[in-house]
């Protein structure tokens, strides 16, 4: 299983044609390729149900893919259309309030990645805590994946020590974090050939005792 060629020449023409007359003109491609990217989740989430008890076979790739139509209300890009697809894996497809599987496909920008991205307030202290009290197992959690703390993601991060801990915390820089995710990018030729599902599959392997940790701070 991989993701064709076809797939990604339309997310390219996309790009350069990201209006509402070429997108219905192409609509055919549009399907083609989403069905081969939906055909791709599914497989990954077979995959996954084997290795993570938080996930089943029983998940819809449907739900947990993002659509591809922009919300431009709000955004001086006024493209209609994303070039690029992306789904998010988890218990309830996109939308759980906790760790999940997240990947996104796009020509020259593919990756893959599985974390906890922006917590609410509640699960932002319990992880927090947790890593405050058991450092050494999130280190652990790691290093099984061949991860170190400095791989997380340091994008989505307070400048300031957050309330409740001091500045001389011996893991301050993990406790300023509001995001807690591992990425990885994938190249087109990876993705194109035979082994992508593999690819894919060995990598998120090596981040679920990450989430594993993260779920246990939140008591899932």
């Amino acid at each position: 299983m991989k993701i064709k060629k076809a797939t990604f020449d339309f997310l390219n023409n996309l790009k350069e044609n990201n209006n509402r007359e070429w997108f219905q003109e192409n609509k055919p491609a549009y399907e083609a390729a989403l069905k081969n990217v939906t055909e791709f989740i599914e497989q990954i989430i077979v995959g996954l149900s084997g290795m993570d008890p938080h996930i089943n076979q029983d998940i819809s790739a449907k739900k947990c893919l993002f659509r591809i139509y922009r919300d431009v209300r709000f955004s001086k890009n006024k493209d209609p259309y994303k070039s690029w697809f992306a789904a998010g894996i988890s218990v309830d497809g996109r939308k759980l309030a906790g760790p999940e599987y997240y990947i996104h496909i796009e020509p020259n920008g593919t990756f893959i990645a599985v974390g906890y991205w922006r917590p609410d307030k509640n699960h932002l202290e319990a992880i927090r805590q947790e890593i405050d009290y058991s450092a050494p197992e999130l280190f652990e959690a790691l290093k099984k994946g061949g991860w170190k703390a400095e791989d997380l993601s340091s994008e989505d991060k307070l400048q300031r020590p957050p309330a409740g801990y001091s500045a001389d915390n011996e893991h301050i820089e993990l406790l300023k974090h509001r995001s807690f995710i591992l990425s990885m990018n994938v190249s087109r030729k990876d993705m194109e050939s035979a082994k992508a599902l593999e690819t894919v599959i060995s990598s998120y392997a090596t981040m679920i005792p990450f989430k594993e940790f993260i779920h246990q701070a939140l008591d899932q």
